[in-house]
């Protein structure tokens, strides 16, 4: 039910589709006896289309998510696996093309083989099936595995997980999947501004996670409030940081995570190795 309610809540909430459903609904009432009414919401659409468009809004939004968790020193840790969430390929261009195809968010993939070159003794694990509202799209499992393959990833380190549907699904079905110690540590791997909401999540059920941030939308500087942004660019900001914000207090007004904005704990209690551990790590 959370699924299906927060896909359908999104579809008329996305910045997007909300100011063109706005401006819609102005057009229509224009040939109503509410003229007026509808004018006003053609005028305010078009207002907050500019703003969206024009204005650094957008890098406002997300900053503050994608820089709450800095990378950590990966000379200093020991993970036990590598989780890397779903969301980095296409799953429907992927069967279509009959060929594993990344999106936007694909450096979670290889990320995630880069770092299992890194740490060959931890699993590297894939958490991510479909999240389509009708279900008919095939399991991202199935592409992630094809690619990991392709990239020379040794078949006994991979792990997959293909059903979950979302980051609640991803922690859940992972866990059950992996039985994960309490002394385990494992290296978290996803976008910047999905890092708070995920690192939540997975603490809730019992992870002990070290973030890995694998791509980002802001520079994390000035830049950030340039004019010269393209307007796409900024819409998406925009659009994936206000996901990610509702879905922050959505997940804990469900009791999915224990803090609404979770953050770094202190590095001495999440990265601990001996000096040995650190040497060998260095040698590699």
């Amino acid at each position: 039910m959370f699924f299906n309610l927060s896909k359908i809540f999104w579809l008329f909430a996305e910045p997007g589709s909300f100011i063109i459903l706005l401006g819609l609904l102005g057009l229509i009432l224009v040939f109503t006896p509410w003229v007026k009414a509808g004018q006003r919401l053609q005028a305010i659409a078009i207002l907050l289309l500019a703003f969206v468009l024009l204005t650094p809004f957008g890098a406002f939004v997300v900053r503050p998510l994608e820089d709450r968790f800095p990378n950590p020193d990966l000379h200093a840790i020991d993970p036990a696996g590598i989780i890397v969430l779903g969301g980095g390929m296409d799953s429907r261009e992927s069967k279509a093309r009959g060929v594993p195809i990344l999106n936007t968010a694909g450096s979670r993939m290889t990320a995630g083989v880069e770092l299992s070159r890194l740490f060959p003794q931890a699993k590297l694990i894939f958490t991510g099936g479909s999240g389509d509202l009708m279900g008919d799209q095939p399991s991202e499992s199935i592409y992630a595995r094809e690619l990991w393959q392709n990239l020379g990833v040794p078949a006994e380190q991979m792990v997959f997980e293909g059903n979950s549907r979302n980051t609640w699904e991803n922690a859940v079905f992972t866990r059950d999947l992996i039985k994960p110690k309490p002394e385990d540590r494992y290296l978290l791997v996803t976008s910047a501004a999905h890092m708070p909401r995920s690192v939540g999540i997975f603490r809730k059920v019992g992870f002990n996670v070290i973030p890995y941030n694998a791509n980002y939308m802001t520079i994390g500087d000035a830049r950030d409030w340039s004019v010269t942004t393209l307007a796409h660019d900024r819409l998406r900001m925009l659009s994936f940081g206000l996901r990610e914000w509702i879905g922050l207090l959505a997940y804990r007004l469900t009791g999915k995570t224990s803090d609404f904005f979770p953050g770094p704990v202190e590095q001495a209690a999440t990265y601990p190795q001996s000096h040995a551990a650190l040497e060998e790590r260095t040698a590699r």
